[in-house]
């Protein structure tokens, strides 16, 4: 078998035609290529069919899989990470005398010779795919020596050792605190902001403690450390976030600020009392990554034209809608962002004040002392502003107060918790406010969500049946010449097939037919029916529009829009 060519052996166990072939072999002369990653370029084959070739070719055996757990630590240890990443090899075991060694690339003579010295000890290859690798080294290398030492400093009962507090803003990659809950808690840090978390979730169950993070609005199982630690771990967050720690039976909040690799990192840090011990929950704000502009958070160029039309008004509201964790706040600052002049006063009152804007007043709410939204936007126009952001409109007090600042020659720009656009007028007139009035003061609604975008480093093609076609209600033809990808999974984006998010769009711009059906009090139906009639592109069509792009799902669009594809049917 070793006597035959790499070409001969995927003639005859894969899909390839001898025309393909043919055609790969001009384009490895061309490029300069070998004759894998020719075929992998053009799409005739995938990695892994190439990786089996070279196993048949080479005689040696093909892993599907590797199963991190079983990698001895010693064998992990010897090895630099960034010697294992770069030439994609990570030693499994050892067996009759020799070190079993998974590699992407069995040709790569000088690392695997640089192994043996290493080991002084025979090496035996095996073959697996560069993201089975790279993904096994991302795990057994944070487990260890770090993870593993903190697990069994903490089984040893060395959970007492919280009496030390932070330095002021200290980078955590330069501290050296060895008491191994600081160190825990700092690694869970240090791990969340690394993988691109929104939030760490600490839960406490009868037998143990769960952590959990949330990446891009889906949650992932981290860790579960012993239940003995529970209260210690607890505790040491509450140090950080100056929360007291005596106070168990009552939900309390705070905040935590840190360094990290030189970036500013901000904690809103909340813990809540459950059966089984404080339930905590730490959101995650890069304030390095925190101000986006309204061209970088997913507007199409006609959406933009709308908003920028909205936010150019001298008077007037504009709100921003969606679920809890849409980015409606960051939509809400690359508004204002784009209209931050010295001419203009802006003011915001915000539960909390998130991000810090030169040249903008902003006001943080305080219920303790009675300054909630709406006493504090009451000052807040005594102020003489231009603009006013208002972070959640929540109760019939402060949609009011909104109202009558827009009719008195203010721009309100504010969020509130609706499915769409055409249910915010009615949301407002259900909190109390006059139709005429929400008729006459809101100028454009906005609402969004978070969609998942494919990782680009593992994304495949996908031909979509009829009946998928049927379910989104696009026929044959609208999907003729579109790329439209499957998430595989790759340790690029964790396995999960999607590397970060961005945001879609449904922009109402208030007509006069619009207007008319809101000062009659119709419902939201006859609102939307109306509002597409005149070209409102939905919630629903936005995200197939960004599926046709390439940038999303089918699975995305069907999970996020479900709900809107059946309030579509029923209407």
């Amino acid at each position: 078998m070793q006597d035959r060519s790499i070409g001969a052996i995927l003639l005859e166990y894969t899909t390839l035609t001898p025309q393909q072939l043919d055609e790969a072999l001009v384009f490895q002369r061309d490029k300069g290529l070998r004759l894998g990653e020719a075929l992998v370029q053009l799409r005739f084959l995938h990695q892994e069919d190439i990786l089996k070739a070279l196993s048949l070719q080479l005689g040696i055996d093909y892993l599907t899989d590797i199963n991190s757990d079983e990698i001895p630590n010693d064998l992990i240890h010897a090895v630099p990470i960034n010697f294992s990443k770069r030439n994609e090899l990570i030693p499994l075991r050892r067996e009759e005398g020799h070190v079993v060694v998974a590699v992407s690339d069995p040709e790569n003579h000088a690392a695997l010779d640089d192994l043996r010295v290493l080991f002084d000890a025979p090496i035996k290859s095996v073959i697996s795919s560069g993201a089975h690798i790279v993904d096994a080294i991302n795990i057994c290398y944070n487990r260890t020596p770090d993870n593993d030492a903190v697990m069994s400093e903490l089984d040893e009962d060395s959970t007492d050792m919280l009496d030390q507090d932070l330095e002021e803003v200290e980078d955590l990659l330069d501290s050296d605190d060895e008491a191994p809950i600081i160190r825990l808690v700092n690694q869970l840090l240090v791990r969340a902001v690394k993988q691109k978390a929104s939030d760490i979730h600490i839960e406490p169950f009868e037998k143990e403690i769960v952590v959990r993070f949330r990446i891009d609005g889906m949650l992932y199982e981290i860790m579960r450390p012993p239940k003995k630690a529970q209260n210690s771990i607890l505790s040491r967050i509450k140090i950080m976030a100056d929360l007291n720690i005596a106070e168990k039976r009552l939900p309390q909040d705070g905040r935590i600020r840190i360094k990290l690799a030189g970036k500013d990192i901000d904690i809103r840090v909340s813990t809540l009392p459950t059966s089984y011990g404080e339930s905590c929950v730490m959101r995650l704000l890069d304030r390095s990554k925190v101000l986006q502009t309204l061209d970088t958070i997913g507007f199409y160029p006609e959406d933009l034209v709308l908003i920028r039309n909205f936010i150019s008004k001298s008077h007037g509201i504009l709100l921003v809608t969606g679920p809890t964790g849409s980015g409606k706040t960051t939509s809400l600052y690359a508004c204002l962002a784009e209209i931050n002049q010295p001419d203009i006063k802006i003011i915001t009152v915000e539960d909390p004040v998130e991000y810090q804007m030169n040249g903008i007043n902003q006001v943080q709410v305080n219920a303790k002392i009675d300054m909630t939204f709406a006493s504090a936007l009451r000052s807040i126009l005594r102020q003489d502003p231009d603009v006013v952001m208002i972070g959640e409109i929540r109760d019939r007090e402060t949609a009011e107060i909104a109202v009558q600042a827009s009719l008195t020659g203010h721009l309100v720009i504010s969020t509130l918790h609706t499915n769409d656009t055409a249910t915010t007028p009615t949301r407002l007139i259900d909190m109390g406010v006059e139709p005429f009035l929400v008729g006459a003061s809101v100028i454009g609604v906005v609402a969004q969500r978070l969609i998942r975008k494919v990782c680009h480093q593992c994304r495949v093609p996908q031909d979509l049946s009829d009946a998928q076609l049927k379910e989104i209600g696009l026929r044959p033809e609208d999907v003729a010449g579109k790329s439209i990808f499957k998430a595989i999974g790759c340790a690029s984006c964790l396995e999960t097939g999607y590397d970060g998010r961005t945001a879609i769009h449904e922009v109402l711009s208030i007509s006069e037919e619009v207007r008319e059906r809101i000062i009659a009090n119709d419902d939201a139906v006859s609102i939307k029916k109306t509002a597409m009639a005149q070209g409102l592109v939905t919630l629903r069509e936005a995200a197939i529009r960004k599926m046709l792009d390439g940038i999303t799902t089918f699975e995305e669009v069907m999970m996020l829009t479900q709900e809107d594809i059946k309030r579509g049917e029923n209407a």
